[in-house]
Order: C-alpha cells, then structure tokens, then sequence
C-alpha cells in the first residue's frame, strides 16, 4: 500500500516543476560559496527532465540523494537550506509531498540570506503560492498535514518541525483555502 504522501506519477510530474522552480531561486545560494559545485543544479535539471517526461521515476529515485549532500560541501546556513532545496525538489520523483519540502527549504534559505529583512521567509512563500498552477494546487491538495502522516517526509521529522514544519503549514493552509480554480490568498503578515 503507497503511503498518501507519494501521490499519483502524473500529479508527481507536476508539481516537480513547481519544486524545482522553487528551489531554482535560491540555487544562487549555494553557487555563491560553491561554485565549482554542480550537484544541486544537477538535481534541479534532473527535476524539470523527471517533470517532462524525459526521465523515470526509478532512475531518479536511485539519484535523488546526490544533491542533499551538497549541503555538506558549504557553511553557511543559507547555502546549506539551498541544496536541502535541490534535495527535496529531486525526491518529488519518489514521493510527491518533497515539492512542500523543496519549497520550504527554498523559503527557510530565503530568510536565512535576508536577516535584517523580517518578510523575507513570507515574500519567499507568497511567490510560491503565485506561481502554483491549477493542477500542482490539486495535488497538493491531496497531502496530509504536515505532522499528520508518518510514512513519507510530511511525518514527523524534520520538515514536521522548528521552521520548516510552520512553512509547510503556511503553504497547507493557503493551498486548502482555495479551490483549485481560484487564486490562493495568502497574507504576508
């Protein structure tokens, strides 16, 4: 039996792109302490190819490490939440509920990179939610709370707590509040 969190292969293609979107706009993040280091990049290239089509699920599956070890190649927090980013974006191949990880990495390295600005973390989420089609909102309409299902990354692990899990929670909240045809309302306050 497939845990809720893994979602169907079609809805995984889908909001892979979204994922990889995301952790695309902090990718800067890490290149900038690493620059000679391609994996996250990789995995984001690998991410958009599983998202059309031109890569399997298996194979990527068997990939979808690599880039989550780049984070042991920086120091910086920042960067370190970028290549979590990356990480997370490849692992929707596995399981769909990564693409809420990718994003919530993406928005924690966001905020990590902008200390003295308070709405960095919140800008990063509302881009996110903008760029959501209508298909990735049903999606991810399907996942769990995060916290709520242990078989699959939304349990009761890293992305359940601290600063990750309010992330995904924000997102969860927003994309429940809409329907799929409509735009989703998030406020930044």
């Amino acid at each position: 039996m497939s845990s809720p969190q893994t979602l169907s292969e079609t809805e995984r293609r889908l909001v892979a792109a979204w994922a990889a979107d995301c952790a695309e706009r902090v990718l800067i993040l890490f290149e900038m302490e690493a620059p000679t280091d391609g994996r996250p990049r990789d995995a984001i290239a690998r991410t958009r190819a599983f998202a059309h089509g031109e890569l399997d699920a298996a194979g990527e599956i068997r990939r979808r490490f690599v880039a989550g070890r780049a984070a042991n190649a920086v120091s910086s927090p920042a960067a370190v939440a970028a290549a979590r980013a990356a990480g997370q974006a490849t692992g929707v191949a596995h399981m769909g509920a990564h693409a809420l990880g990718a994003a919530a990495y993406a928005a924690k390295a966001a905020g990590l990179a902008a200390p003295d600005q308070p709405t960095a973390i919140s800008d990063e989420i509302s881009w996110q939610l903008e760029h959501m089609n209508t298909q990735v909102k049903a999606a991810l309409q399907q996942l769990p709370p995060v916290g709520e299902d242990s078989a699959g990354p939304l349990g009761s692990g890293l992305l359940a707590s601290g600063l990750l899990g309010s992330i995904i929670r924000k997102i969860q909240a927003a994309v429940a509040s809409s329907s799929p045809q409509e735009g989703i309302p998030y406020a930044t306050g």
